[in-house]
């Protein structure tokens, strides 16, 4: 790892903690956001269907390779979270990791779906590759998190921040969900003229599933890798951090604050629950998306159509996020856009059925509204994980923001995890067959429990976690006040 010898910041004077960030600043940090969704967004929505199909893989295999990474990251983010709050590196505190591990970051993933013959259906690559590839994303992953928090106290500015963040995340999402099968499809072998649905455009589109298709899985990697690499460094150089741990904070820091903090902090335990959820069936969908289209709806042609007009949410109408949280509160927002996550999912769930499943309109208005649920209630509470480290920085004295981003990085990594670990067993038991062109009745099944009703049964789950949540936008502000006179009032003490 890069020299990180502790440097303390230099406090001679106090920064100002509730800035008012520039557009730029503001578009700069989101694409940190667009460049982790095109880097690692690819293993939550392909890598499970490349292993079992491509790379032939079993289902059970590929689901146990998925477990076993995960809980390594369960020991691995917290020593990470704890690393970066320890140290002060002389070129910021989190911005210098986006470079440093970038670059691996990028190489390792494209490396996942390497296509020679020598590591073609080998478990024991697979396993590896992801391993390597999940280690050093934490590396890039909880740093970037932890930005967040160090921009500013401002909570409308935070509000900003995730409405812009957010809205470059789901291009991500557009670009990973939507184009990505569609790219590989058109690069892919044993072409056939096709309708994808949108607007009458026809396609010459390959079988994405078979062996052959390797090498296009990996040439379209390698493109959306070096696009990912350079949005990272347009989110190290357009950034600031302003708000940091003080000289007394970083040396306090220990790994055994971790555990301290999760008991202490309600609010972090709170939001912590609504991440593990919440992810767990936004990924349930996203594993899932390509076996549904492919197999239940027959239509793999159509997931770039249907995608595109699911993602219209994530990007065209996040502007509203922080209206309809002023109108409803943080509570009723989560419970509004869960709402309408179950009601897209049932229309997805009809559209399954065999005389449906040539109106795509019914396709687009399920995934529409079902996109517009998800995306919003998974990336709204983003904006809550800096009240979050500042509720622990005002009851312990201690801006432990890495670590905390740390513990929220675990619950999201570990929701992605069982996002695709689930549905691979699920498919292990109801028979799914990868090297097989259609699946029996029991698969298809299958995969509807994992795409509509297991992720409905968690989203009601998840507004019982929310409603549980204690902060408001009146106590976050006058604990971002207090603690910000303390600080002008310590500095001016030193500099005395």
């Amino acid at each position: 790892m890069a020299d990180t010898t502790i440097q303390t910041p230099k406090e001679t004077k106090p920064s100002n903690e509730f800035a008012k960030l520039t557009l730029f600043e503001k578009i700069s940090y989101g694409a940190g956001d667009l460049a982790q969704n095109l880097i690692f967004g690819t293993v939550g929505s392909m890598l499970l269907f490349y292993l079992t199909t491509v790379d032939g893989i079993s289902a059970a295999a590929g689901a146990t390779i998925f477990l076993v990474v995960r809980w390594v990251n369960v020991f691995w983010d917290p020593f990470v979270g704890a690393f970066v709050d320890k140290r002060n590196p002389k070129a910021g505190k989190y911005r210098p990791y986006l470079l440093w591990f970038g670059i691996p970051l990028t190489v390792l993933t494209a490396l996942l779906f390497l296509p020679i013959p020598a590591v073609h259906g080998s478990i024991i690559y697979a396993f590896c590759s992801y391993l390597a590839t999940a280690m050093v994303y934490s590396l890039v992953n909880i740093p970037y998190g932890s930005l967040n928090a160090s921009l500013t106290r401002d909570t409308d500015e935070i509000s900003s921040i995730t409405t812009i963040r957010m809205t470059e995340a789901n291009v991500g999402n557009l670009m990973v969900y939507t184009f990505l099968p569609l790219f590989v499809q058109m690069a892919s072998p044993d072409k056939i003229n096709k309708d994808i649905g949108m607007f009458g455009i026809h396609l010459n589109l390959g079988n994405y599933a078979s062996r052959a298709a390797g090498p296009a899985y990996f040439k379209v990697m390698m493109i959306y890798m070096v696009i990912g690499f350079g949005l990272l460094m347009l989110t190290y150089f357009g950034v600031k951090e302003r708000v940091v741990a003080t000289k007394a904070e970083t040396e306090n820091v220990k790994y055994s604050d971790l555990i301290t903090e999760f008991k202490r902090n309600k609010p972090l335990r709170v939001l912590g629950g609504f991440f593990l959820i919440g992810f767990t069936f936004m990924f349930f969908g996203n594993t899932v998306w390509p076996f549904f289209m492919q197999y239940n709806v027959g239509h793999s042609e159509w997931m770039a159509s249907i995608g595109l007009i699911g993602s219209i949410p994530g990007i065209f109408l996040v502007f509203l996020w922080p209206k309809v949280k002023k109108v409803i509160g943080k509570k009723g927002f989560f419970y509004l856009f869960l709402g309408l996550f179950i009601v897209g999912s049932l229309l997805l769930w009809i559209w399954g059925f065999p005389q449906f499943k040539n109106h795509i309109a019914l396709g687009y208005a399920g995934r529409f509204i079902q996109q517009w649920g998800i995306t919003s209630a998974t990336g709204y509470m983003w904006s809550m994980v800096p009240e979050v480290v500042t509720y622990g920085e005002y009851t312990s004295h201690k801006r432990s923001a890495a670590l905390i981003n740390s513990l929220m990085g675990l619950f999201f990594k570990i929701g992605l995890a069982l996002g695709g670990i689930i549905p691979g067993y699920v498919n292990a038991f109801v028979g799914f067959n990868g090297n097989k062109p259609t699946q029996t009745a029991t698969a298809l099944s299958g995969i509807t429990w994992s795409m509509i009703w297991i992720p409905i049964i968690l989203a009601f789950v998840a507004m019982w976690i929310m409603s549980k949540y204690p902060l408001t936008d009146a106590d976050v502000d006058k604990m971002n006040h207090e603690l910000a006179d303390q600080r002008k009032a310590e500095l001016t003490k030193q500099n005395a």
